[in-house]
C-alpha cells in the first residue's frame, strides 16, 4: 500500500466553509474508485491547511491518478496548488473492516 498526502496551504484567503463544501461535494467521486482503499479530507483552521489523505492499493494506481491535469484541476477548485507527497504505509489498521 501507498499513502498520498495532498496538502493545501492557504494564506489570508483561507475559507473553512468553502473547503468543507468542496469535501462534501466531491466525496462521492471517490466511493468505489478502483485501487483506492480510502480517502480522508482534513482541515486545520489554526494553520490554514487542508490535507487529503489517500491510501492506495499500489503505487502504480496512485501515480496514475495524480497527473498534472488533476493537479491543475484541484488547484482551480481549492484556489492554491497542493503539495503532494507519496509515502510508504508500514501498517494499516481498519477497525471498520468486517471480521
Amino acid at each position: 500500500m501507498i499513502g498520498v498526502l495532498v496538502t493545501f496551504r492557504f494564506g489570508s484567503d483561507f475559507d473553512a466553509v468553502k473547503i468543507r463544501k468542496i469535501a462534501e461535494t466531491v466525496r462521492s467521486r471517490f466511493e468505489g474508485m478502483p485501487g483506492l482503499r480510502s480517502k480522508t479530507f482534513t482541515l486545520d483552521p489554526e494553520t490554514h491547511e487542508a490535507t487529503n489523505v489517500y491510501v492506495w492499493e499500489s503505487e502504480e494506481a496512485a501515480r496514475a491518478f495524480f497527473t498534472e491535469e488533476l493537479v491543475q484541476r484541484v488547484t482551480g477548485l481549492y484556489g492554491v496548488r497542493p503539495h503532494i507527497a507519496f509515502v510508504e504505509i508500514l501498517a494499516f489498521v481498519d477497525n471498520a473492516a468486517p471480521k
